[in-house]
């Protein structure tokens, strides 16, 4: 048994890895801004993860075998995580993305070390308490924040990339990132990119897509949480990982099945500037997962998957 604190968790894929490591048996507390009241059986503790000082109160006298943090998207958040866990865990996970790598377009699949995070410029001067500036460099964000883990233009005592970050006192946690693929599945699937394809198979309205259009790495919900988890409390590796299922899924394979359950015609309309369908890709940036499966994680096959998916966030019926 762990004592496993999650930082967010209150919806999507963050439930249901709080779901499964209470279900596993470990002291499951998460941390947020009360927004949401925690699951029946999860202690929760409630603060603003941006207020220093409200953190340092809550988790006074408190320590955790394992921090899972879901919801760092900035260098500062990650600059302050840094300083106030440095003595409360022995190992932080923080949940990262595919975005990371938004900078490539590689025909290989992308490896972990395709990014050095020793090379990444941080900086915290910039706006990015503005949300609206934080969505708009989402993969930036993520970047810097894996390279503030990861010591990159940190104080003395951090080691660039070393899967060990330290505080200004030099006080280390173990660290890891996993960089999350594309995400499916869920009837609480809040994003809607789902819906957008759709709405226009069912009218017939075209849909936006480059002019080449590349495959992605996908994740299903279940399996992304389940991932989660067992980074958390089934192993103990440092720096980051790729997850994302097997078969990585073009956007005419994705509206083949949404065309299957709801109706309709897929119209494709090629588009050289301007707006294209949320899994259309100029680039070609899909993930590696070999360090995963080497860690000994076995990952399902997106075929196996879809129609599920799409079913449970369209409000179908399932296969």
């Amino acid at each position: 048994m762990k004592d496993v604190l999650v930082i967010g968790g209150n919806r999507y894929f963050g439930k249901r890895l709080i779901a499964l490591l209470k279900e596993s048996g470990h002291r499951v507390a998460i941390l947020n801004r009360g927004s949401s009241e925690a699951p029946d059986g999860i202690e929760q503790l409630v603060a603003d993860r941006d207020d220093e000082a409200a953190l340092e109160a809550v988790l006074a006298g408190r320590s955790f075998d394992v921090v899972v943090d879901q919801v760092c998207y900035t260098p500062r958040q990650a600059e302050i995580a840094r300083r106030v866990f440095a003595a409360r865990t022995r190992r932080y996970v923080m949940t990262s993305t595919v975005e990371v790598y938004e900078y490539e377009d590689s025909a290989a699949p992308v490896a972990e070390d395709t990014l050095d995070l020793g090379t990444v410029a941080v900086d915290t001067g910039v706006v990015w308490e503005d949300p609206e500036f934080r969505e708009a460099h989402y993969g930036e964000g993520k970047r810097q924040a894996e390279a503030v883990f990861a010591g990159a233009g940190a104080s003395a005592g951090a080691v660039p990339g070393a899967g060990v970050a330290a505080d200004g006192g030099g006080s280390p946690f173990a660290w890891a990132s996993v960089r999350v693929a594309h995400v499916l599945g869920g009837a609480d699937d809040f994003t809607g990119r789902l819906d957008h394809y759709a709405r226009r198979i069912r009218s017939g309205e075209p849909i936006g897509v480059p002019v080449v259009n590349r495959p992605a790495t996908y994740v299903y919900v279940e399996e992304i949480a389940a991932f989660l988890a067992w980074a958390a409390v089934g192993t103990d590796f440092t720096g980051p990982v790729n997850a994302h299922s097997q078969g990585p899924l073009t956007t005419a394979e994705i509206c083949a099945e949404i065309e299957r359950q709801v109706g309709g015609r897929t119209v494709f309309r090629e588009v050289e500037v301007g707006e294209i369908s949320p899994f259309s890709f100029s680039r070609s940036y899909g993930m590696d997962n070999s360090r995963a499966i080497g860690l000994g994680y076995s990952f399902s096959h997106s075929s196996i998957w879809l129609a599920d998916a799409v079913a449970e966030t369209l409000g179908g019926v399932t296969r």
